[in-house]
C-alpha cells in the first residue's frame, strides 16, 4: 500500500523540529506517510500557500491560525490547529550599544523585564530629547507572539510601541543581517537566529519569551477546516508521527541526531541547535549562559495539545492592540481554532494541569481570565495604548 503524500511548509526555526523528524526519521513513514517539507522564508508565504491548499498542512504562527479563521488582516480561511508544535521559544535580542546603554541607565538588574523595559524608556526619552530617529525593533509578523511581547514588554515599562519606536516586520533568517547592518537595534524572534546573532558578535540576547510570559502557545500545526474533515484518517496519523518524532527529540540521546537534521534543514552550525534543545544559550561573545526549562517546550502533552486559554489569550493580544473588535463571538470562534478534541482522538494523552495557575503567566499585570477576556483587556486601556489602530513598518 502506498504511503500517503503531504506537502508540508515551514520556516527555518527550531520550532518545526517535530515535523521535520517525522520526515527525516523515518516517523511518518511508519504510520503511512510521505512527507514533502517545503522551506519557506516568511510568514506570509505559508500562510497563503496554506490557505489556497499549495500546502496539505503548515508549521505556523499560533496567532495567524486564528487570524485567518477570523478574517482579519487577510482574507478569511477556517483554519484548525489540532496539534501545538511548541511552546516558547523565542527570544529579545539587541545590539550590543543598546544592550549596554539599557545598561547604564537601568535602575537594579535588567534580567528583569520591568527594569530593562523601564531602562528602555529612559534612553527612548534621551534621544527623543536630543532629536533622534526611533528605534528599530524587528519582529516577524503582524499577528505573532514577537510582535506581541515585545509589546506587552515595552508597554510594562511605560513605552507607546506605536508612537515610541517603530515596529518592522522581517522573515526570521533576515534578523541578523538586519542588525549587523543598524537597520534595527533590537528583535525578537525564534530560535536559532538569536543564537546565530550572539554567535556572530552581533546580538545580545535580553529576555527569554518565557521570562515575558511563562506558557505561551508559538508554533501549530495548521490545517484547512475543510482538509481535516475530508482527511481524518490521514490527519491521525500525522499527529501520531509527530508525537513519535517529538518522543524522539525529548531524549537527550537522540540531541546530536536532531541537531544535525535541522542544520542541515536550516544552515546554521549543529551545535547552535543543540544549545536551543537543551535550553541553555549564550548570551553574549564574553561567554555568559542562561539556562531555562521553559525556554522552549517542544513535546508531551502539556506542550501538544491545543489549549483553548491559549487561543483566548492570543485573542486579548489581537484585541488589545485593535488589529480586531472585542466582542464574545470572537473570543469563541479564535478558541474554536484550537481543536483539542481531534487531537485527543488521536493521542489519547491527557495533560496535567497546566502551570502556571492562569495558563499564561505574564511578568505583570492583572492574571489572566479565559472567560473575561473583555474585562482583561479593558484593565490595560489608558495603561499606554495607542489611541489609533496599530502601524507596523513592512
Amino acid at each position: 500500500m502506498s504511503a500517503t503524500r503531504l506537502r508540508i511548509g515551514f520556516i527555518p526555526l527550531v520550532d518545526a523540529a517535530s515535523i521535520i523528524v517525522a520526515a527525516d526519521h523515518g516517523f511518518a513513514a511508519d504510520r503511512g506517510l510521505s512527507i514533502e517539507l517545503l522551506r519557506e522564508v516568511s510568514w506570509s508565504n505559508v500562510r497563503d500557500k496554506l490557505n489556497i491548499g499549495l500546502f496539505d498542512a503548515a508549521h505556523l504562527l499560533s496567532p495567524v491560525a486564528i487570524a485567518s479563521s477570523l478574517g482579519i488582516g487577510h482574507v478569511r480561511v477556517p483554519i484548525i490547529s489540532p496539534f501545538n508544535l511548541a511552546l516558547n521559544g523565542n527570544a529579545i535580542t539587541l545590539s550590543p550599544g543598546l544592550f549596554a546603554a539599557l545598561a547604564n541607565v537601568a535602575d537594579g538588574d535588567i534580567a528583569h523585564p520591568l527594569v530593562s523595559a523601564r531602562a528602555l524608556a529612559k534612553i527612548i526619552a534621551q534621544r527623543k530629547a536630543r532629536g533622534a530617529e526611533p528605534l528599530n525593533f524587528g519582529m516577524t509578523f503582524p499577528f505573532s507572539n514577537h510582535n506581541y511581547q515585545l509589546r506587552f514588554w515595552m508597554a510594562a515599562g511605560g513605552i507607546d510601541p506605536d508612537e515610541d519606536v517603530r515596529l518592522v516586520v522581517l522573515p526570521p533568517p533576515y534578523m541578523v543581517d538586519s542588525l549587523a547592518n543598524g537597520q534595527v537595534d533590537g528583535f525578537c524572534v525564534g530560535a536559532p537566529w538569536n543564537s546565530v546573532a550572539v554567535e556572530s558578535g552581533f546580538g545580545r540576547i535580553l529576555h527569554f519569551s518565557c521570562a515575558i510570559m511563562a506558557r505561551t502557545s508559538e508554533k501549530v500545526l495548521a490545517v484547512r477546516e475543510p482538509w481535516a474533515n475530508a482527511n481524518p484518517e490521514t490527519l491521525a496519523a500525522l499527529l501520531q508521527a509527530l508525537t513519535d518524532a517529538g518522543n524522539f527529540i525529548s531524549d537527550s540521546a537522540n540531541q546530536h541526531a536532531v541537531a544535525v537534521s535541522l542544520s542541515r534543514r536550516f544552515d546554521v552550525d549543529a551545535e547552535v541547535i543543540a544549545r536551543t534543545l537543551a535550553g541553555n544559550l549564550k548570551l553574549a561573545t564574553d561567554g555568559a549562559e542562561r539556562s531555562d526549562r521553559r525556554y522552549l517546550m517542544i513535546s508531551g502533552p502539556d506542550a501538544n495539545r491545543p489549549d483553548p486559554v491559549q487561543a483566548a489569550w492570543l485573542y486579548a493580544q489581537i484585541a488589545r492592540w485593535q488589529q480586531a473588535p472585542l466582542s464574545d463571538e470572537m473570543r469563541i470562534a479564535a478558541q474554536a481554532v484550537f481543536r483539542s478534541d481531534i487531537y485527543d482522538a488521536a493521542i489519547g494523552a491527557a495533560p496535567s494541569k497546566p502551570e502556571p495557575f492562569d495558563g499564561v503567566g505574564a511578568f505583570v499585570g492583572p492574571q489572566f481570565d479565559a472567560d473575561d477576556v473583555a474585562g482583561y483587556v479593558a484593565s490595560w486601556r489608558g495603561k499606554h495604548e495607542p489611541a489609533l489602530p496599530m502601524r507596523v513598518v513592512r
